[in-house]
């Protein structure tokens, strides 16, 4: 009940960050006015706001003009009913739930950042320096509620996460990384060095590996090319969740092969 109970915030929440994905890349407040079409300029009455319901009953237009909305809109919503329902019987699972408050909260933001880069191409300051306090805030919550500080382990997942980001964007002089990927980085290997180091690090290579298979693949089919801009946030964000969920099991299956 309590996990079916935040998916269905879940979808509220994802109601919301459609408003977000919308109106941070422009420079708007993602708080008022309400939400209008951008055709004919009415605005979305109460009924027609309902997350996933709203966008069936309207059979994907608007009431007005008929104008098309887009499928994003639902899809973000269910994305964050399943995101949020997965964290919660995941903390359920692995004896975090200390944890639970800052991993929906800040899967909520990273939601809103993933799919921000894939349009835009950039990962917006005002969302991407909104986890620092999350994160922040987060752990040490966690941290009163378990009385297992890990703080030490936590700086050096940010560590890791900075120097091979930062590493590659200093190299290539920004051309090779964004700079909103390293602002985001530290942030998320903060969070798993928290989890463990060997989570951390599970979290990094896993977005190396899965941004290299889908560079590749898009070379491959020719649906890119030396020089095209593949925007890396959504490869992080992938990478952190891997690390989240499975870091863990990676770490201790590889230790054991080794006999340690």
């Amino acid at each position: 009940m309590f996990i079916g109970a935040l998916a269905l915030v879940g979808l509220v929440v994802g109601s919301s960050l459609n408003v977000v994905i919308v109106r941070v890349p422009a420079g708007e407040s993602a708080f008022s006015p309400r939400s209008k079409c951008p055709n004919c300029v009415t605005e979305r009455s109460t009924r027609d706001s309902i997350p996933l319901l709203g966008w069936i009953l309207l059979r994907g237009s608007c009431r007005t003009c008929a104008m098309p909305i887009s499928v994003r809109f639902p899809i973000v919503e269910l994305v964050t009913a399943l995101v949020w329902a997965g964290l919660t019987a995941h903390a359920f699972a692995a004896g975090i739930l200390g944890l639970l408050p800052l991993l929906l909260v800040s899967s909520a933001i990273l939601i809103a950042l993933f799919v921000i880069d894939l349009e835009h191409k950039r990962l917006p300051d005002a969302l991407t320096y909104l986890m620092y306090p999350v994160a922040a805030v987060g752990l040490l919550v966690d941290g009163l509620i378990t009385g297992s500080w890990q703080g030490g382990s936590a700086l050096v997942g940010a560590g890791i996460w900075l120097m091979s980001i930062g590493g590659i964007w200093l190299l290539s002089g920004g051309r090779g990384m964004g700079m909103g990927d390293v602002k985001l980085a530290p942030t998320l290997g903060l969070i798993l060095g928290w989890v463990g180091v060997g989570s951390s690090v599970v979290g990094l290579m896993s977005a190396w590996l899965i941004g290299g298979f889908v560079a590749i693949t898009l070379m491959l089919t020719r649906r890119a090319r030396k020089g095209t801009t593949i925007p890396f946030g959504p490869f992080l964000i992938v990478g952190f969740a891997v690390g989240l969920l499975f870091g863990a099991d990676i770490t201790e299956a590889y230790l054991d092969s080794l006999g340690l």
